[in-house]
């Protein structure tokens, strides 16, 4: 009766027990266990079960898991089939192939899942089937008995081979013909049966010298298989005395990997015959395979060690020592060598499962690796404790017997480290302790944790005025520690109006090079910088960004000349510069006053006397623009003096523009009147100069009453103003022309002037015009033919110049 049948006779409270106990033991090591019973010799492809279904799993949830068998060992024997859940044979499993005589047959391995992690044991047991017949080891046995043995001697046959176990294993013997001998089994101290031989009729060697007997060994199966082997009896003269081994068993030690030649036994038979009937000579029955393994002296019985012996393949041999005298008597006995373990086995790491890579945001504890570790040694020699190498932020933790799991054990941050080696190590408890590394590289994978960061927060750059459009303003760089899609960086302009147009439409930026070009020109006197924002953005996600500011200098370029403010050049009318003759040397005649829009020394201006009329009589200064006198006024001097001044910038190249001064020297009125006409009609002949003198005497007279009025108003108005001031009690800013006026006093202008302007008007069409300096404001004089007030202005931030017209 077998174990099954029994079990299912107990009563149900007792199973329900029994299940309980079972649940209870297994339950800190495996998740379930599943057995499988199946006959040796299956055809590939046949089925041993359905583990889906036994293990209550599902086909999606089989699939999601990865299903795999763990074991590699058994990998050539069964198969898995992870779309159907079923378990197959790989090839044809020979049952004595796989385990020899050892029963139960049968081997396990175990079946992994992931997301989550199941393990799970499957063992599954070979059958055995009737297919091998019984073997004898030779085909013919050769007996030399003497005549004189004495009814009931026994004679050793030996005993057959089968391979295979329980009922089909070798059942019994036979022996034909039963006319001298009987045939009697004998059993070994492991259960394997042998063939003796009773004589039971005395031999007599003169009737018949040899005796043929056929010994047939017949297995339990159905239908039964058998094999023979032929006998021999060779009838010698009387030896009637068999040789007697001094124990019926010897038992010895030896420790594996010993070296060849080592003795292991000394087993020892005497004979109470004298002479060649007493010489005992020992052998090894044929039926054990330790014969590989050891070598037995035939004189004198001494087993040593002739091949390999290792534990971890056979733990225990069993020798069959016959001990034969010359006169074919023979005895046996056993010999039972166990073999000592010794550590001589490394550990061996397996990943079962392994991810070389994990994101830097992983929670602690994260599941890295699964490892099986195994070492083929028994005992302490077998036990292993697992570690891994320090500094490394994981750590290992036993999961199920002989499987360990590596996690995590902080914060990873892959910009710090970006892959760790973790060496694992796997040491036994044998003296001395035997271990294995094996080194995993774990690769840190990258997040988007790092914005990008420019090289400076603000950046600085010049460009000068007048560029063509596609000029290159500056190139910035920002870096991101993050890596691949994390790190590429785009820049792009921040949205916003620059002088109330956007600033795509004047600027644009390169969005993989960060190289800003400008799209229009620039005029430094519309505008002297520019200061924007420009942004950098990752290409995570969500992406990352960060801004820098950009201020760009727009530098001056020398593209304006000079504008002469005074004196007004008008086409209508001469004006002119009255200088007494009695004018001391450097007495002021006028001063030349210009203007740059330029900045910089581009506005820095210079004034030089091209041409004169009489050049030793007046100069320019060069800062300033006064033309003064180099010497006293004599009364041969002409009246009519004309002036030619150049003004030019300090730019590269310098820009100019001239003037021509017209300077009257005389003392009266009539006297300037007589020659202005010369001025501009030089060969022109009147014949109405009364009537011109005349009409030009009214015109004065005119022009004084109104440039007295005008004075008296402007007076009033200034008494007035400066009332107002007191009264305000504001502080009195005083004025400069905006952007010219030179602070440090080595500009334009060394000394700021302002001048009140009158103007006179002859008989005819010209005027002349009369200054003298003022503290107070700045006039520009126009000529009386002038229509409309100069088209250029001058800007400030600040104020406005103001223009008095007097006329």
């Amino acid at each position: 009766m077998d174990i099954i049948t029994m079990f299912w006779r107990i009563q149900p409270a007792l199973q329900r027990l029994l299940i309980l106990l079972l649940c209870v033991g297994f339950q800190p090591i495996i998740d379930a266990q599943v057995r499988y019973s199946i006959p040796e010799e299956m055809q590939p492809g046949s089925l041993i079960g359905d583990l889906s279904k036994d293990l209550g799993l599902s086909i999606g949830r089989i699939k999601s898991g990865r299903t795999r068998i763990v074991t590699e060992e058994i990998n050539d024997l069964v198969h898995f089939q992870p779309d159907k859940g079923i378990l197959s044979v790989k090839k044809r499993i020979d049952r004595e192939e796989l385990c020899g005589q050892t029963s139960p047959c049968s081997f396990s391995f175990e079946v992994v899942l992931e997301n989550p992690m199941e393990l799970f044991s499957v063992t599954v047991e070979i059958l055995d089937i009737n297919d091998n017949s019984p073997a004898f080891s030779t085909k013919e046995i050769i007996l030399d008995i003497s005549e004189s043995s004495a009814v009931g001697a026994q004679f050793i046959l030996g005993g057959a081979i089968d391979p295979d176990v329980g009922i089909n294993t070798l059942q019994r013997y036979s022996l034909k013909p039963t006319s001298h001998f009987s045939l009697k089994e004998q059993t070994h101290s492991d259960g394997s049966k042998y063939a003796e031989m009773v004589l039971n009729r005395p031999l007599d060697r003169e009737q018949q010298a040899e005796v043929k007997l056929t010994l047939t060994a017949a297995d339990g199966g159905s239908p039964p298989r058998t094999g023979t082997v032929s006998i021999r009896v060779i009838v010698q003269d009387a030896n009637d005395n068999a040789p007697i081994f001094t124990q019926a068993v010897y038992k010895a030690s030896v420790v594996e990997n010993s070296a060849r030649g080592t003795l292991v036994a000394i087993v020892l038979a005497t004979d109470e015959d004298e002479g060649m009937f007493g010489h005992v000579t020992y052998y090894l029955d044929q039926i054990s395979h330790a014969g590989q393994v050891f070598s037995l002296n035939p004189n004198n019985g001494e087993i040593r060690i002739e091949g390999e012996v290792d534990f971890e393949k056979i733990k225990q041999y069993q020798l069959n020592v016959i001990a034969k005298d010359t006169g074919s008597l023979s005895n046996s006995c056993k010999v039972i060598i166990e073999v000592i373990d010794k550590n001589d086995n490394i550990p061996v790491i397996a990943l079962t499962s392994f991810s070389n890579s994990i994101p830097e945001d992983s929670p602690p504890e994260t599941t890295v690796a699964i490892i099986n570790v195994k070492d083929a040694d028994s005992g302490k020699n077998g036990l292993i404790n697992c570690t891994i190498s320090r500094s490394v932020p994981f750590k290992i933790k036993s999961s199920l017997v002989n499987y360990y799991t590596l996690i995590t054990d902080g914060i990873l941050d892959r910009e710090a480290i970006s892959e760790y080696n973790v060496t694992i190590t796997a040491a036994d408890q044998g003296t001395p302790s035997l271990y294995s590394n094996k080194i995993l590289l774990v690769r840190v994978t990258d997040v988007n944790d790092n914005k990008p960061v420019f090289d400076q927060n603000v950046y600085s750059a010049f460009i000068p005025e007048n560029n063509s459009p596609g000029f290159s303003i500056i190139s910035i760089h920002a870096s991101d520690a993050d890596s691949n899609q994390n790190a590429r960086i785009s820049y792009y302009l921040e949205d916003m109006q620059l002088n109330g147009e956007p600033l795509s439409s004047i600027l644009s930026i390169n969005a993989e090079t960060g190289v800003v070009y400008t799209l229009r020109s620039f005029d430094y006197e519309k505008i002297k910088m520019l200061q924007f924002y420009v942004n950098a953005q990752d290409g995570g996600t969500p992406a990352l960004s960060s801004s820098a500011q950009i201020k760009v200098q727009i530098q001056d370029q020398n593209d304006n000349a000079p504008q002469i403010l005074y004196p007004v050049q008008t086409g209508g009318s001469v004006v002119a510069e009255m200088v007494p003759r009695s004018a001391d040397v450097g007495y002021l005649v006028t001063k030349v006053v210009a203007v740059d829009v330029d900045s910089g020394q581009n506005a820095w201006l210079s004034y030089k006397l091209q041409k004169a009329t009489d050049r030793a009589l007046f100069e320019v200064g060069l800062q300033n623009g006064e033309i003064r006198t180099v010497r006293q006024v004599t009364d041969k001097d002409a009246v009519k003096q004309k002036l030619t001044v150049v003004v030019e910038d300090n730019g590269q190249p310098s820009r100019s523009a001239t003037v021509n001064v017209n300077v009257a020297v005389a003392d009266t009125f009539p006297e300037v009147l007589s020659e202005f006409t010369d001025f501009t009609h030089d060969k022109e002949y009147n014949e109405n100069l009364t009537f011109y003198l005349v009409l030009a005497l009214a015109a004065v007279s005119i022009l004084f009453i109104t440039c007295l009025v005008v004075i008296i108003s402007v007076k009033i108005y200034r008494w007035r103003q400066s009332r107002m001031y007191l009264q305000s009690h504001l502080p009195v800013i005083p004025y400069y022309p905006p952007r010219y006026a030179d602070s440090v006093g080595t500009g334009t202008h060394q000394h700021l002037y302002n001048y009140e302007i009158y103007r006179t008007t002859d008989s005819r069409k010209d005027n002349a015009t009369f200054s003298e300096p003022n503290s107070q404001s700045l006039m520009s004089v126009y000529s009386a033919g002038a229509d409309t007030l100069p088209k250029d202005r001058l800007d400030s931030d600040d104020s406005e110049v103001s223009n008095t017209l007097v006329s």
